[in-house]
């Protein structure tokens, strides 16, 4: 599989809704970012999903590289 593409080499601020489920771009491809649009289709990748417990304020990775998916981990200062 190769590297997904970096769609920012930052984070992603997003105000999340309690309940509400998310699905994560994988790929970098999305439109939507940092969420999925289906633009990984024939890729390899696959959206990550994720359910919000609580409404806060949470960092998604954008450079798609982070070791803590779907959240910002501090990968992008090494690319």
């Amino acid at each position: 599989m190769t590297e997904p593409k970096i769609a920012q080499k930052g984070p992603f601020e997003v105000a999340v809704k309690a309940g509400r489920t998310y699905f994560w771009c994988a790929c970098g491809r999305s439109a939507r970012q940092p969420f999925c649009d289906g633009s990984h289709k024939d890729t390899g990748f696959e959206p990550v999903s994720w359910k919000a417990e609580a409404a806060d304020t949470l960092y998604f990775c954008g450079c798609k590289r982070t070791g803590s998916k779907p959240f910002c981990d501090g990968t992008h200062e090494t690319l």
